[in-house]
C-alpha cells in the first residue's frame, strides 16, 4: 500500500506457516521494483520466540561469514541452503527442521539502488510442531489364484493440534533392478478417489475399491487379480495443512511396510515366483522367504525345489520333501539359524534367523518338474525371478541429531539440550561431551547413561553446588535431554557432543552429534548502578529518598540481586560504612556503624530501581550516601561469590539546622583597676528560650601581631576548659567563667596583675537538644573590653636602653636591669625577669617579691637563674650554663608597693618595664684555631711573626758584615 512505480518491493511467503520437525522445509522471496543488476543478493535471519528483538543471521548469497555459529556448521553442510530460481527470487532451504527453527524469518535484500526508496526486507513466522502422523500395516506374504480376490487394510491417524486433512493411498512395487512404483488408488485430502493410471478403467468397473472403515482404517479391495497385480503392495498416508495463501501443503509422509502378492496364473506352464515379507534388513533380523509354484492339477504333481543365493545352493527339497542342506549351511541348521519346509504342494519357506551380513545378495528359487518322486531327470525346470535381500549393520540406520532449547544463554541460565536417536534396534548407552572453546581439541566428559539407565556425570560435574544438580533422562523412547541448572560463564558455552552406541549381540554402533551454544558473563553485560536523589538540601525533621537505579543487559528481576547501602558522615572519618543490606531472600541486614539510621529508614524496590527513605532528617544523617549491588547467576544454592558487582556514585547529602536567632552585644569597653579582682562581661541580645550557651573567652595581648589567647571555655553543660596559656594550677584558680543571669556571662578574675592586661572578648555559641543529642545552631562573637592599670603611685624610673650580649654555651651571663632615682619611705620593690614568647604573653621566669620570697615559675630553670643584687637598686639576672634555648630577648618589670597601715595588705602604687636584652649563644671551643682566632693578641702575634724573623735575620747578617770590615 503507498508504494509507486520504480519503488523495491520484498516479498515473502506468507506465514504463519506450521511445518512438523524433521521434514524438509522452504521458503520463498522474492523482490521487485528494484534498480542495478538483474541478479539480486538475498539475506535470511530468525528472530528466536526466546529474544525476539535479536537478529540471529543464518545464510547470505553473498556473504560466507554472514552465518552465526549456531548455523555454521548446518550452512557448510547443506543443511540449510539457499536455491536460486531466478535472479530476484530464491527458496530457503532446511533439510531437517529443528525445534530451534521456529521463529520469525527475515529476508533481507542489500540496496542496489541509487537511493533508498521502498522496503528492503520482508518477515514471516514458521512455528515447528512435532510430526504424530502414523501409518501400519502388519506385512505378509500372500499368493493368489489369476482371478482370486485381495484385501489389505491401513492403520493412519494423526494428533495434531492445527487443522489438517489426510489422504491415504496404495502403491504396487515391482521389479528387482529398476523397481517401479505404481500408483493403485488413492483417497485425496479433498476425500476424493483417485485411481492410477493403470488401475482406472477397473476402478470405474468396481473391481479396485478403498473403503475408509472406523477412524483410522483404511481398506484396499482388488477384486480379479492378475499377474500384474503380482509386487510390493504397500500403503502411503500423508497429512495436509492450508497455508494463508490458501494452498495446501504436505507437511508429513509415512509409508506401510509392504506385503507380497505372488498371482499364479490358471494355465498349463510351470511358473516360479519368489517374495519376501521384508527386503532390507539389519543383522540380527529374520529373513523368510516363499517359493509358490504356479501349476494346474498341482496336487498330483511332483516338484523338486533348489534354493539359491547368488546363484550358489543353499538347500534343496526333494518331491517326498526331504531336505539336504548344502555343507556350508549344515552347522546354522543343526543350531535352529535356518529351516526350510514346504506347507503344501506348492508353497516352500525358506527361514533364515539372525541374519548375517553374508546372508546378503540376490536369492532363487528353481523348480524342476519329476514325472515320478524316484526320477532324476526333470521334466521342466523354471527359475524364478531373483529378490535382492540386503542386510545393513547393526546401527546402520541409527541417526544422531543434536539440539538445543537455549543456544544463547546469559552465566547462570539453564542449558537443554536434546540427543534424538532414531533407528535403534537395540539398548543404546549415552555420552555427553563438553568441547571448550578456549581449550581446542579438548573433551570434558558431562555425563553417561549406560544401557540399564545407570546414570554417572564427569569429575567436573559431579559438585552440585557450582552448576546445580545436572538431569540427563530419556523424554521418550527415542529423545535423551541434558539440563545443565546452572551455566558458570562463559567457559561453559562452545559445541556439546552426543555419543550414542548401540549394542547387539557382542557389537556395537557409536553415532555422534554436536550443537553450538553461547554463554555470556554477567560481569562483561554491563550492570551500572546510578544514585540520584530530588534534593541534596534538606531541612531538620524532613523526609528524603535516594534511588538507585540499576542498569543491565539481561533482565534484572531473574537473577538474584543484592543491594547495601553505604554512607559516610559530614566529618568522614575513614572508607563508608554498611548502612544496610538487602540480601536475595529478603533478608535485611543493618550496619552497626550508624545505628541511629534503623527505624527511621525504610526500604523499597520497583523493578531496577531501589528506595532508601529518610523520614525525618537529623543532622547525623548528613553527610554521603552510595549504594552497592551485586548479582549471582540463576539457579544456584548457596549463593556463593556474586557474578557481577558494580558502585555507584556518591551522592552527599546536607541537613539544614533550625535557624539561629542569637545576638551578642558587640559594643566595645575598657575595665580599669588598680588592682584586685577583675571582672569582664558579655551580654546576649536575644536567643530561644530552650537554647543551651557554651562561652570561650579570648585574651588579645598588648602587642600588635599577636594572636588570641583561649582563656577559658565553658560548654553548654558548664564544664570548664582552659587554653594551654593558663592551664596552670595558679592560672585555673584566678580565672572564672560564671553566667550570672539568663543573658549575662562573667569571666572573674582573681587577685590581677600587670600581666593579665589587654583586650578580652567571648564566643557564645547556642546548642539545642535535637531527639539523639546537642546540636550547634551558631555562634556570635561580642565587642572587646580593655583591661587596664591605673596606680597612684609615681612611675618608677627605669634603664630603658636595648642591650645585647653573646655568650658561649656553658658559661655564665649577666642581663642588666637598674632602677634609677630613689623609692619612698615605707616602699618595697618587686621583680620579675620575662622571655619574650611568640604567642603574646611573656613567659615568667622568676619573681622577687616585695617581701623577699623568691618564685620560679619555670621550675627548670630555678637551679640556672641567680638574682646577686649588688646593690638595692640593682636587679640584674644571672644565667649558668647557658644552652642554646636560651637565646632569645628578655625583660625586667619592677612594681612599687606600700602598706597602708600597720597589718593591712601591700597595694601597688607604680611600676616600670626595663628595655630588651638580645642574647646570643655561642657554641663551645672545639679546637686550637678556634681558640686562636677567638683570640686578637694571639691572632696578632702569629700574623706579625714572619716580619719578626725577617728583620732578626736582616741584622744579624749586617752584624757579620761589620765584624768582616774590622
Amino acid at each position: 500500500t503507498g508504494l509507486t512505480t520504480g519503488q523495491r518491493v520484498v516479498t515473502v511467503q506468507e506465514g504463519p506457516l506450521y511445518r512438523v520437525r524433521g521434514s524438509h522445509v522452504t521458503l520463498w522471496c522474492k523482490v521487485s521494483g528494484y534498480q542495478g543488476p538483474a541478479e539480486q543478493n538475498f539475506q535470511w535471519s530468525i528472530y528466536l520466540p526466546s529474544a525476539p528483538e535479536r537478529e540471529v543471521q543464518i545464510v547470505s548469497t553473498v556473504d560466507p561469514s554472514f552465518p552465526y555459529a549456531i548455523y555454521t556448521q548446518r550452512v557448510r553442510s547443506r543443511g540449510v541452503f539457499v536455491e536460486r530460481l531466478q535472479g530476484d527470487a530464491v527458496l530457503l532451504h532446511i533439510t531437517e527442521l529443528q525445534e530451534r527453527d521456529a521463529g520469525q524469518y527475515e529476508c533481507h535484500t542489500p540496496n542496489t539502488d541509487e537511493r533508498y526508496f521502498g522496503s528492503y526486507s520482508a518477515k514471516t513466522n514458521l512455528s515447528v510442531i512435532p510430526d504424530t502422523l502414523s501409518a501400519s500395516m502388519a506385512p505378509q506374504a500372500l499368493t493368489r489364484m489369476d482371478g482370486d480376490a485381495v484385501e489389505l487394510t491401513c492403520e493412519v491417524s494423526t494428533s495434531t493440534a492445527q487443522h489438517t486433512h489426510l489422504s491415504v493411498g496404495w502403491y504396487l512395487l515391482q521389479g528387482a533392478g529398476e523397481r517401479r512404483t505404481e500408483e493403485i488408488l488413492t483417497l485425496s485430502k479433498d476425500f476424493t478417489l483417485k485411481p492410477g493410471p493403470s488401475y482406472e478403467q477397473r476402478f470405474l468397473e468396481g473391481d479396485v475399491q478403498l473403503n475408509k472403515v472406523g477412524n483410522s482404517t483404511y481398506k484396499l479391495i482388488i477384486r480379479g487379480v492378475k499377474p500384474s497385480d503380482q509386487g510390493q503392495l504397500y500403503c502411503e498416508a500423508a497429512e495436509w495443512i492450508e497455508d494463508p495463501d490458501k494452498t495446501w501443503k504436505d507437511i508429513s509422509r509415512k509409508q506401510t511396510e509392504s506385503t507380497s502378492l505372488a498371482v499364479v496364473s490358471q494355465g498349463r506352464d510351470l511358473s516360479v515366483d519368489i517374495a519376501a515379507a521384508e527386503r532390507s534388513l539389519s543383522e540380527g533380523d529374520t529373513l523368510q522367504l516363499r517359493c509358490v509354484v504356479g501349476a494346474p492339477k498341482s496336487s498330483s504333481r511332483h516338484f523338486e525345489v533348489l534354493w539359491l543365493l547368488s546363484d550358489v545352493k543353499v538347500a534343496r527339497v526333494d518331491p517326498h520333501g526331504v531336505l539336504i542342506w548344502e555343507e556350508e549351511y549344515v552347522e546354522r541348521a543343526k543350531l535352529g539359524q535356518l529351516r526350510a519346509f514346504k506347507p503344501s504342494n506348492t508353497v516352500y519357506v525358506l527361514t533364515i534367523y539372525e541374519v548375517g551380513l553374508k546372508d546378503k545378495g540376490t536369492y532363487q528359487c528353481s523348480v524342476s518338474e519329476m514325472k515320478t518322486p524316484g526320477d532324476l531327470h526333470s521334466i521342466q525346470t523354471n527359475v524364478s525371478s531373483g529378490i535382492q535381500v540386503n542386510v545393513k549393520p547393526t546401527g546402520y540406520h541409527m541417526r544422531l541429531s543434536v539440539s538445543t532449547s537455549t543456544p544463547r544463554v546469559t552465566a547462570g541460565d539453564a542449558l537443554i539440550l536434546h540427543c534424538e536417536v532414531q533407528g535403534a534396534t537395540g539398548p543404546v548407552s549415552l555420552r555427553w561431551w563438553h568441547l571448550p572453546p578456549q581449550q581446542p581439541g579438548r573433551s570434558v566428559l558431562v555425563a553417561t547413561m549406560e544401557r540399564d539407565g545407570t546414570l554417572s556425570l564427569g569429575s567436573a560435574y559431579r559438585d552440585g553446588g557450582a552448576r546445580g544438580s545436572l538431569r540427563l533422562h530419556k523424554e521418550s523412547s527415542s529423545t535423551f535431554t541434558l539440563e545443565i541448572p546452572s551455566t558458570l560463564d562463559e567457559d561453559d558455552g562452545g559445541q556439546y557432543s552426543c555419543e550414542a552406541t548401540q549394542w547387539s549381540r557382542g557389537r556395537n554402533w557409536t553415532g555422534k552429534g554436536e550443537a553450538a551454544v553461547a554463554v555470556s558473563s554477567m560481569a562483561g553485560l554491563g550492570l551500572h548502578a546510578t544514585l540520584r536523589s530530588r534534593v541534596a538540601t534538606v531541612s531538620y525533621g524532613q523526609s528524603f529518598e535516594l534511588f538507585c537505579q540499576v542498569d543491565a543487559s539481561y533482565t534484572l528481576e531473574e537473577v538474584p540481586v543484592s543491594v547495601r547501602w553505604l554512607f559516610q558522615p559530614s566529618l568522614p572519618t575513614g572508607p563508608l560504612h554498611k548502612l544496610v543490606q538487602v540480601f536475595p531472600n529478603g533478608t535485611v541486614v543493618w550496619g552497626t556503624a550508624q545505628p541511629h539510621f534503623q527505624g527511621k529508614a525504610q526500604l523499597a524496590k520497583a523493578d531496577t530501581s531501589f528506595r532508601l527513605h529518610i523520614h525525618s532528617a537529623l543532622p547525623a544523617n548528613e553527610g554521603t550516601y552510595q549504594c552497592e549491588v551485586e548479582v549471582w547467576r540463576r539457579n544456584i544454592l548457596p549463593l556463593g561469590q556474586p557474578a557481577a558487582s558494580t558502585s555507584s556514585n556518591a551522592l552527599g547529602i546536607k541537613v539544614v539546622l533550625p535557624e539561629s536567632k542569637l545576638q551578642v552585644a558587640t559594643k566595645d569597653s575598657s575595665v580599669e583597676i588598680a588592682g584586685g579582682n577583675a571582672a569582664i562581661e558579655c551580654r546576649t541580645v536575644f536567643a530561644q528560650n530552650n537554647s543551651q550557651f557554651a562561652v570561650t573567652w579570648y585574651l588579645l595581648p598588648p602587642l600588635a601581631d599577636a594572636m588570641p589567647l583561649q582563656v577559658v571555655r565553658a560548654n553548654y553543660s558548664s564544664i570548664l576548659e582552659y587554653g594551654s596559656e593558663f592551664s596552670s594550677p595558679a592560672q585555673k584558680s584566678r580565672f572564672l567563667s560564671q553566667r550570672v543571669s539568663s543573658n549575662i556571662f562573667q569571666l572573674q578574675i582573681l587577685s590581677a596583675n600587670v600581666r593579665d592586661q589587654g583586650r578580652y572578648y567571648c564566643v557564645v555559641e547556642e546548642w539545642l537538644w535535637l531527639v539523639d543529642g546537642w546540636y550547634k545552631l551558631g555562634e556570635g562573637t561580642s565587642g572587646r573590653t580593655t583591661l587596664e592599670f591605673k596606680l597612684p603611685g609615681e612611675q618608677l624610673q627605669m634603664e630603658k636602653t636595648n642591650h645585647s650580649i653573646s655568650a658561649r654555651e656553658g658559661e655564665e651571663v649577666t642581663l642588666p636591669c637598674q632602677l634609677q632615682g630613689a623609692l619612698q619611705a615605707g616602699s618595697h620593690l618587686s621583680a620579675t625577669w620575662f622571655q619574650v614568647t611568640g604567642s603574646g604573653r611573656d613567659s615568667a621566669l622568676l619573681t622577687l617579691q616585695h617581701d623577699g620570697t623568691m618564685e620560679y615559675p619555670e621550675e627548670r630553670l630555678a637551679g640556672r637563674l641567680y638574682l646577686r643584687r649588688p646593690s638595692a637598686g640593682d636587679f640584674s639576672l644571672t644565667l649558668s650554663s647557658v644552652e642554646r634555648g636560651d637565646a632569645g630577648a628578655y625583660y625586667c618589670q619592677l612594681q612599687e608597693w606600700q602598706q597602708q597601715s600597720e597589718g593591712k595588705d601591700w597595694a601597688l602604687r607604680a611600676l616600670a618595664r626595663s628595655g630588651y636584652t638580645q642574647l646570643t649563644t655561642i657554641p663551645p671551643e672545639s679546637t686550637v684555631l678556634s681558640r686562636i682566632c677567638s683570640s686578637p693578641p694571639l691572632l696578632n702575634f702569629i700574623l706579625y711573626l714572619p716580619l719578626v724573623l725577617i728583620l732578626l735575620l736582616a741584622l744579624a747578617v749586617f752584624c757579620c758584615y761589620c765584624k768582616f770590615r774590622k
